[in-house]
């Protein structure tokens, strides 16, 4: 697309004299290869009817050598047809680096120490996992975050609890509680110390167990009976964290950093600003965001504690300090988008390239098909663990073997498939099966493609491939837009144009096979090498979602 962009801009600047870009598409087979409305965004600056703009054009790109036809259809619409060469060549294109050279820092998971891993967080972890493979892919250093609160009210809440469900401060009857079941006694334990939070009078020991907690960080109390269950529970909650990130098989993370680590960092720079960015009301610093067209909100408690907003302030100063990114994609539920806004419009007050260097997506609800709205305060929640069961269990009920494998496809492929931003239903009996727009679709695709190749025995890497057919040039055509696609799902931080892609991939290739014999016909040598390379553009765009391409299923 890359090559055809260009000679569209060098036939615009010696025609009008124009620069600007071009936008391409990809047309039904039958009016071309690719399409451009250029002549309709141009005629005002050219002053002539875009037909006729775009007429001139096309005899211009008839000149090229690898445009076999350019044809203008309805008020000025670009239709371009390529030669075989030309497709044949694309497919042989190395994977342009075009982030080569650049920082970017890929924060996504962020599940809290004490409460429970919901299916939001199974949700940002595979979305912030493919992100960080398609920067990675394209050239660019990256550096995988996880943030976690490790303070703040919701620890209060669950230590609080704690204290009260045990009778005291008991850190050997802590330990005596079994370890597969110790995440969810502490998603009880919040749940009760939430409930309880209603009441006044609890309310206010809550707080103070809130403030022993940022106390025991400030004096690296680690001694103590209320600080050995503290500690003991949230290194036991990091390695819930990691077990899940196992399970999921996606790429470590290189730095958890915790809200205790910026908290005081963050705490200290707000009060800093107080005056120019912050100001005092009722006790508390607040950052007036309403007349900034925004909403105030408090980053220091009437307690004197950092709210999540000077934590933020301090992680994004602690990233700043300790990267110098050229661009922190920052992936959190939709409820946070407002909040969000106020804090990297108080940040760039004080510090603008860290700020506007930011980047905040988000991402909806994740239910199950028929289910409800769940939320970890009323302890209804849906969690991690649950969806991945939930598709093991679909995976039996429907008679298959169900390894670990399809589980995993199955669930990264139905969440993955869906556009960034809304909610998502996940149906567990529809994200297993073996046909369909799903994760075993495709690696049964791949492993059938795998097996084709296997009966014919080796095939080369060249491409031996002189002249094509009907069938074999619209597969050729569909894998020749592989890298555009990565292209796009990088430059615009969507998944699921690749999960769309790879599936229309693969019905291309089975309409190909059906209508094309390959194995014992006069062209199998050609047959086959399309065949492999259908293979291994599965396989990549496989990896890039995190799936794994299996050769036999």
């Amino acid at each position: 697309m890359e090559k055809i962009k260009k000679s569209i801009q060098t036939v615009l600047q010696e025609l009008f004299n124009l620069d600007g870009n071009v936008d391409l598409s990809v047309p039904d087979e039958q009016f071309g290869d690719v399409a451009s409305n250029v002549a309709m965004q141009i005629t005002k600056q050219v002053g002539s009817p875009p037909r006729e703009i775009a007429e001139k054009i096309a005899e211009k790109l008839k000149e090229l050598e690898f445009v076999t036809e350019a044809s203008v259809a309805g008020p000025g619409f670009l239709n371009i047809r390529l030669s075989d060469d030309f497709l044949l060549q694309s497919l042989q294109a190395d994977n342009p680096k075009v982030l080569a050279g650049k920082k970017f820092l890929i924060e996504y998971s962020d599940p809290n120490p004490f409460k429970p891993l919901h299916a939001g967080h199974l949700y940002t972890t595979l979305v912030g996992d493919v992100l960080a493979r398609l920067v990675e892919n394209a050239g660019a250093e990256t550096v995988r975050l996880n943030f976690g609160g490790d303070v703040g009210m919701h620890v209060g809440k669950t230590m609080w609890a704690i204290v009260k469900h045990l009778g005291g401060e008991d850190i050997t009857a802590v330990k005596s509680l079994p370890i597969d079941s110790l995440a969810s006694w502490m998603g009880d334990r919040y749940v009760e110390g939430n409930n309880a939070f209603d009441d006044e009078s609890i309310q206010a020991e809550i707080k103070q167990v809130n403030k022993r907690v940022y106390q025991l960080h400030a004096d690296g109390d680690h001694d103590s009976d209320f600080a050995q269950i503290y500690w003991y529970l949230r290194n036991q909650s990091y390695e819930f964290f990691k077990k899940l990130y196992s399970d999921l098989q996606v790429v470590a993370f290189d730095r958890f950093i915790p809200e205790s680590e910026v908290a005081e960092l963050g705490a200290r720079t707000v009060r800093k600003h107080v005056g120019d960015v912050f100001i005092e009301s009722d006790g508390a610093i607040i950052f007036d965001g309403e007349s900034r067209g925004l909403h105030t909100r408090v980053f220091i408690n009437k307690e004197g504690l950092p709210t999540y907003e000077a934590k933020d302030v301090g992680l994004s100063l602690t990233k700043w300090q300790d990267y110098h990114f050229d661009e922190s994609i920052i992936i959190t539920a939709n409820e946070q988008a407002q909040y969000m806004q106020v804090v990297l419009m108080a940040i760039e007050q004080f510090a603008p390239e860290p700020a506007q260097r930011t980047k905040h997506l988000t991402h909806g609800l994740v239910k199950l098909a028929g289910g409800v709205k769940m939320s970890s305060r009323k302890g209804n929640i849906l969690s991690a663990f649950d969806i991945l069961q939930s598709a093991r269990d679909a995976g039996h009920a429907s008679g298959q073997a169900n390894a670990e494998e399809v589980v995993l496809s199955a669930v990264k492929y139905a969440l993955l498939k869906n556009r960034l931003g809304g909610d998502v239903v996940y149906d567990p009996t529809e994200s297993v099966a073996m046909e369909g727009n799903s994760g075993p679709y495709l690696q049964y695709a791949h492993a059938r493609a795998c097996s084709i190749l296997s009966k014919a025995g080796v095939v080369s890497n060249e491409l031996r491939i002189t002249k094509l057919g009907a069938g074999e040039r619209t597969l050729v055509r569909k894998l020749a837009q592989y890298s555009d696609t990565v292209a796009q799902a990088t430059s615009e931080l969507a998944p699921h144009v690749i999960c769309t892609y790879l599936y229309e991939l693969a019905q291309e290739f089975n309409r190909f096979y059906e209508q094309n014999k390959v194995i014992g016909d006069a062209k199998e040598a050609e047959r086959l090498v399309l065949v492999q390379l259908y293979a291994e553009t599965l396989k990549s765009g496989l990896n890039l979602l995190g799936i794994h391409a299996p050769e036999q299923m």
